[in-house]
């Protein structure tokens, strides 16, 4: 019996949990909002640049985030596609992405400054300071918004007088 737009299929009795692909590309569009929100406020908070090293232009920021990225696709993707992934691979997806950031902006600054003193203070000033937790947090809450996104079976809300036909 074909469906009348009128009367679309009812949706599954226990819904069931996103795919793991689509999970991923929201965890990962999240990721990005959140490392380039939280490096712009807490840069506009602490009146800091976030790469302050002479002679840098923007690759070392580039290189870093695209690095993170992919550390951060590459573990989410690790853990998510086996069906059940536990909540606490957030926190090493967390300590991934930090320490790719870190080689990704060190090698940009390195690269072209063509001092390895000035990519390693810049390293260090990052991995102290709020720049630094910016990067893991926002790598934290965005994998375990992924994981949930896998590991959630639910279905669409609904307001209290909708029934099914059935009942």
């Amino acid at each position: 019996m074909p469906t009348h737009p009128e009367n679309p299929p009812a949706p599954p009795p226990h819904g069931g949990p996103v795919p793991p692909r689509m999970a991923l590309a929201f965890a990962l569009i999240g990721y990005v909002a959140l490392v380039i929100a939280g490096l712009g406020l807490v840069s506009l908070g602490t009146d800091q640049d976030v790469i302050a090293a002479r002679g840098s232009g923007q690759l070392p920021g580039i290189l870093g985030v695209v690095l993170a990225c992919g550390a951060f696709a590459g573990m989410l993707w690790l853990h998510i596609r086996r069906g059940r992934p536990s909540f606490w691979a957030a926190l090493w997806i967390g300590a991934g992405c930090f320490l790719a950031y870190l080689i990704g902006v060190g090698i940009g600054v390195m690269v072209e400054t063509q001092d390895i003193a000035s990519g390693a203070s810049v390293v260090a000033h990052i991995s102290t300071t709020w720049f630094g937790a910016v990067i893991g947090g926002a790598a934290v809450v965005a994998a375990w918004c992924g994981i949930a996104l896998v590991r959630t079976r639910t279905r669409r809300p609904r307001w209290p007088w909708e029934h099914d036909e059935d009942e």
